[in-house]
């Protein structure tokens, strides 16, 4: 619902109830700041309204709950071959120009000496590269299929 429209709570609650979820106020509001811990919702606006300020919450993440059919590895293995290429040669060039900031994150991320096994530097570079795609998308600079 908040990736289609900045909702207050309320809001929320109803549009829940209209699709048969009957929940509490004080439920959706729990499970709204839930998700604004997570990073995934944030306040969008405040609006005065009757002498109260009203808060209106969006989402600031997109959520993919797809599933693949079976036959898209075999149909879609000349562009994962051609993405697996560029990436190399991108990442490659990312950590030979910004390898020693990623290390110095990764370190920041690390709570004690014996975390080597965490893998903080790919984390950091899927994050990179999240990043990246979801700008190119928001900001119109490639195509959005999503129309």
């Amino acid at each position: 619902m908040l990736a289609e429209e900045e909702l207050t709570i309320e809001a929320i609650r109803s549009e829940l109830e209209r699709h048969g979820e009957t929940k509490a106020e004080t439920t959706v509001r729990h499970h709204v700041n839930v998700l604004k811990g997570a990073d995934m919702v944030e306040l969008a606006r405040l609006e005065e309204a009757g002498g109260e300020i009203q808060k209106y919450y969006k989402s600031n993440t997109r959520v993919f709950s797809y599933d693949l059919p079976a036959t898209a590895e075999e149909t879609l293995a000349g562009g994962v071959a051609q993405v697996r290429g560029d990436l190399e040669t991108v990442l490659g060039d990312v950590l030979d120009e910004h390898g020693e900031e990623i290390e110095a994150v990764a370190q920041e991320m690390k709570p004690c000496e014996y975390c080597d096994t965490q893998h903080y530097e790919e984390f950091i570079l899927r994050e990179l590269v999240n990043r990246s795609l979801t700008d190119l998308i928001e900001n119109g600079d490639i195509n959005d299929f999503s129309e």
